[in-house]
């Protein structure tokens, strides 16, 4: 399968201070809303994003990119979930983008909220799908959260563990509905990730919570709810739109990998969610896509 996400223009910029980027560039109709696309953990651009893209760039600019670590993204001696937030504030200033709708999903809806914490002049909305204010609050949770530390802190210093790829964990992600085509291709991205950057960025996602300050976004919102998702439960993400003042929510039926074997209802549901916020919506909406 090619990777390649249609449509886009594939630059390479050199961040000041950051270094060299891979970024996908759909430039998309005259004068229209540009979307950071952010992935989430083990998976690449091309693999969230790639399905969806040609009908996203229809009607908006498309901006996607590999996290820290992760495919074409940039080096990642730690992982941390405000570096990336800076690496996307820093590609838009290069670009010359002045506002973006930060389309998150999962480890990419935090990194999305991040934005709008760290660098609220460039958010003009967010889009966070299957994603959540924390993902630690359970014991059981907070038990692997603390243990997280020290197993990053083991891999990195076994050798057998360095030379081993994020297909090891990202490999459950994978529901039985994907075809072994895509199956395939997927653990073949999920391999241009190491490990160890995997279950640092785990670690990353783990520590964060955007619990005490998620309330006062000013900025319009829309969250994806997958439904069937046993990665972030519906319940937590359901819990992040309530927090949001105003969120339009845009239900799917599907589990943390829909954007893999269903990518024509998980981009009728993500454009559905960017048209809302894009038309500045200030009431929550139920939809079903």
């Amino acid at each position: 399968m090619d990777c390649t996400p249609p449509m886009t223009e594939r630059r390479v910029l050199d961040l000041p201070g950051r270094g060299r980027v891979v970024v996908r560039d759909a430039p998309g109709p005259p004068g229209a809303p540009t979307l950071f696309l952010v992935h989430g953990v083990t998976l690449t651009a091309a693999l969230n994003w790639g399905g969806i893209v040609e009908r996203l760039g229809r009607h908006y600019r498309v901006v996607l990119v590999d996290q820290r670590g992760h495919g074409e993204g940039l080096p990642a001696a730690g992982f941390r979930l405000e570096d990336c937030a800076y690496d996307m504030a820093a590609i838009a200033a290069e670009l010359g983008i002045d506002q973006v709708v930060a389309v998150g999903y999962s480890m990419g809806g935090q990194i999305a909220q991040l934005l709008w914490r760290r660098h609220p002049h460039l958010i003009r909305g967010l889009v966070l799908c299957s994603t959540a204010r924390n993902v630690s609050g359970s014991p059981w949770e907070q038990s692997a959260s603390l243990m997280m530390p020290g197993l990053v802190a083991a891999a990195m210093w076994m050798p057998a563990t360095v030379a081993m790829r994020a297909d090891v964990i990202g490999s459950a992600l994978l529901e039985s509905e994907c075809s072994p085509a895509h199956r395939r291709w997927a653990l073949s991205e999920m391999r241009r990730t190491s490990l160890v950057t995997a279950l640092s960025a785990m670690q990353a996602v783990a520590e964060f919570s955007s619990h005490s300050w998620i309330g006062s976004v000013d900025v319009p919102t829309a969250v994806v709810v997958t439904r069937h998702d046993r990665i972030v439960p519906a319940r937590r993400q359901w819990k992040l739109a309530r927090a949001l003042p105003d969120a339009t929510v845009v239900e799917l039926d599907g589990g943390h990998d829909v954007f893999l074997h269903s990518p024509v209802r998980f981009g009728a549901a993500v454009e559905s969610a960017c048209a809302a916020v894009c038309a500045d919506l200030t009431a929550p909406t139920a939809k079903s896509a």
